[in-house]
């Protein structure tokens, strides 16, 4: 009787340590969630706390040069020399045109004229004399005085005569040319008033002055004489 033997087949070790080596291997290889949401907590914060630190940094310096410029502190000469840059400012050419009608009769006899006229009008305000100026440091207030804007000069740059009418006995003569030329200038003052050049030039100085003085923590007021 003839027996038959089987072999056994023993697991080779090598292999069945590399099946155990490799596997650690594939689980480091799988991301972690949890050290990836630690890391962007930690970026994020630092861009949080550098930001808030640059607004800070900011908010000092602004703080700071504030600070500065309502302590500074102003000296005479140099309202002075302001208000002369404001009156510069606020001193305006005009170009005004107007019609006038001139009329002079002589023993009965009538001339007529009718003319237009083109003239220039420079209205500001005149600091020939000395502008006071009070500084209260305690209370950080200016006062100026100042004069009344007004016409500075008139210049006449054309008069045109559409019609001239001359009396029988009555002609024109070189008299009549310079009553004429005056005559225009008084219009033309006359229309510069109605038109409120002046106080355009007032109003304008006010508004300089206070913008000038305000940047340095005063308070300004113009009076006007």
């Amino acid at each position: 009787m003839s027996s038959t033997t089987k072999a056994r087949r023993t697991p080779d070790p090598s292999v069945q340590k590399s099946k155990f080596t490799d596997s650690p291997a594939i689980a480091d290889s799988k991301p972690n969630p949890g050290r990836r949401r630690a890391v962007l907590w930690v970026i994020g914060g630092t861009v949080i706390v550098a930001c808030v630190s640059i607004l800070g940094l900011i908010w000092l310096a602004s703080r700071f040069s504030l600070g500065q410029l309502n302590n500074t502190t102003v000296s005479h000469s140099m309202v002075v020399e302001k208000v002369q840059k404001v009156a510069k400012l606020v001193s305006s050419e005009t170009t005004l045109r107007d019609v006038i009608i001139y009329e002079d009769t002589w023993y009965g006899s009538t001339k007529r004229s009718l003319v237009v006229v083109t003239g220039k009008v420079l209205a500001g305000i005149d600091l020939k004399g000395n502008s006071p100026v009070q500084i209260d440091e305690k209370a950080r207030r200016i006062t100026i005085t100042l004069p009344q804007p007004g016409i500075l000069g008139i210049e006449i740059r054309e008069m045109q005569t559409y019609d001239e009418q001359r009396g029988l006995w009555n002609p024109f003569t070189g008299a009549d040319r310079d009553a004429l030329f005056q005559r225009a200038r008084e219009q033309l003052e006359k229309t510069s008033v109605e038109l409120k050049i002046t106080e355009t030039a007032q109003q304008s100085a006010r508004e300089l002055l206070e913008s000038m003085f305000s940047s340095n923590g005063y308070k300004v007021d113009v009076v006007f004489q």
